[in-house]
């Protein structure tokens, strides 16, 4: 028997009329009836967002700080997915909540028959960092083979040499943080990308592997390096050199994704005349990977491990070395300027560990960073979506309103306010705007954050001039199809507009 559907509950339930719905909605230029602010700035706008022709969702707030009147308003409640926009609440909170001085340790412990690797949160740890630890260890050995060696607070002695034989595993410790790696609302085939490493406390060269990717003989496969050089990862290389574009195939590096594996496919061409290019591809399992590294590594320097596993640094382990990071700024910097996803989850976990003095997770991360903007910032919590720190998550929503509480906050608070202004990206110089806002008056800099996933492309920041006042923006888009250049280029010529006005 055939089941029945009134059309009302067809149509609330049905995923696929609710999209036509909200297409339907954006399918004309929007027509910009209940804009307010200034006049000039609604007329200039206005003209502007119904010139362009797109179809889009729109939020736009605009406030003069000095003032804290509103420059422009359309949609300034409305909800949004933020991308990006989404780690301007994790630069504040941390500026806020941690010492700015903070760095991170990456560890090294000893006992009887293993090496700990205990793992600090840095989000920039590098292969040559790790090979310097590496170093520091077999020299600490070498230089005690034939001598007595004293360990475990002299409770044991046995001589160095023995020790060697008898290091037989490498215990990587990452319980600083949980062992979640993927964050709430991330989507399930972001695949391989760099944008989209798995989180975890122990992260070495961004969790990725860089290929290093050149032609080779005309009809031949191409050359592929990677660094590291390491059996962590298996490749197998289908790519082909070509001379030309007959049924050319796009190059691809793909790890098998799908099945949790470190096994990397390359197909695809490349002309004969290309030169070399790096391109980075996430790994599985970033604890491991790192042990693996490690454990490559001390082999080379003369310490043969056999097994790489995961667990803790017993109490009785004796600390042989550590590397220190560069101080949290350097970490918020690219958080704010190249917007990495990988720092800002980070940073969401540290938040927490520093918070509740506990595990760093996602829950009493993002629970420390909502509890800051609503009690100091000031923000109504309870409307908005925060789900992750990166803004990666299609859980994520806010409105301009938000962001420009944010802003207005951030830049009044004597504390924050330089090294926040400092994380930003600047127009047409650095970061994801250094080929944006190429043409602003050299009296004006604009300090924006981006914010883009598929169908988003949102602005957010300051536009500071030395002969008129400082403004906050956002500029939230939503619900477009295909390319987001022109959407980028509409943020664009708004802020433009809004240089020109003399208030």
């Amino acid at each position: 028997m055939s089941k029945k559907y009134s059309l009302s509950t067809h149509i609330f339930f049905n995923p696929v009329f609710i999209l036509f719905i909200f297409f339907l909605q954006c399918s004309k230029p929007p027509t910009l009836l209940n804009t307010v602010g200034y006049k000039k700035a609604q007329s200039s706008i206005n003209s502007i967002i119904q010139s362009s022709g797109l179809q889009t969702n729109i939020g736009i707030k605009v406030i003069d700080l000095k003032t804290n009147e509103t420059i422009y308003a359309w949609n300034p409640n409305s909800l949004f997915n933020p991308g990006s926009n989404n780690k301007l609440f994790t630069c504040i909170t941390a500026l806020a909540l941690l010492d700015t001085n903070k760095t991170f340790s990456t560890s090294v412990y000893q006992d009887t028959n293993a090496i700990y690797l205990v793992a600090g949160g840095d989000p920039h740890l590098s292969i040559e960092q790790l090979d310097t630890i590496a170093q520091t260890i077999s020299d600490t050995i070498q230089l005690h083979i034939g001598r007595d060696y004293w360990f475990l607070n002299n409770r044991l002695r046995i001589r160095s040499v023995d020790l060697a034989k008898k290091i037989n595993y490498l215990v990587v410790d990452n319980s600083i943080f949980d062992n979640l790696v993927y964050g709430p609302g991330w989507m399930w085939d972001e695949g391989s990308w760099w944008h989209a490493g798995q989180i975890s406390a122990m992260t070495l060269n961004e969790n990725c592997v860089d290929f290093f990717v050149s032609p080779g003989k005309l009809g031949y496969p191409n050359i592929i390096n990677t660094y590291p050089t390491t059996n962590y990862i298996t490749i197998k290389n289908e790519s082909i050199t070509v001379n030309d574009t007959i049924d050319f195939q796009k190059f691809r590096i793909e790890r098998d994704w799908e099945n949790q594996t470190n096994n990397f496919l390359i197909s695809g061409n490349i002309m004969d005349t290309a030169t070399v290019d790096t391109l980075q591809r996430n790994i599985h399992n970033p604890t491991l990977y790192a042990g693996t590294i490690f454990a490559e590594m001390l082999q080379n320097k003369g310490l043969n491990i056999k097994h790489i596993v995961q667990g803790s640094v017993p109490n009785n382990a004796i600390k042989i070395t550590e590397h220190v990071s560069e101080s949290i700024m350097y970490s918020l910097n690219g958080l704010m300027k190249d917007s990495e996803n990988l720092t800002a989850e980070l940073i969401v976990k540290h938040i927490g560990s520093t918070v509740y003095d506990t595990v760093g997770t996602w829950k009493n991360g993002l629970l420390a960073i909502k509890t800051f903007l609503h009690d100091t910032v000031g923000i109504d919590t309870n409307t908005i979506g925060l789900s992750d720190g990166s803004g990666l998550s299609r859980y994520n929503y806010s409105s301009p309103n938000h962001f420009i509480t944010l802003l207005s906050w951030a830049y009044n608070n004597k504390n924050t306010r330089n090294p926040f202004l400092n994380t930003f990206p600047i127009g047409g110089l650095d970061g994801t705007l250094v080929d944006r806002l190429e043409d602003i008056d050299t009296s004006t800099t604009i300090l924006a954050k981006t914010g883009s996933l598929s169908g988003v492309n949102c602005l957010s920041g300051y536009i500071v001039s030395k002969t008129n006042s400082t403004l906050a923006f956002s500029i939230l888009m939503n619900g477009f199809v295909n390319s987001s250049k022109p959407y980028r280029k509409l943020q664009d010529d708004i802020i433009y507009a809004l240089t020109e006005l003399k208030l």
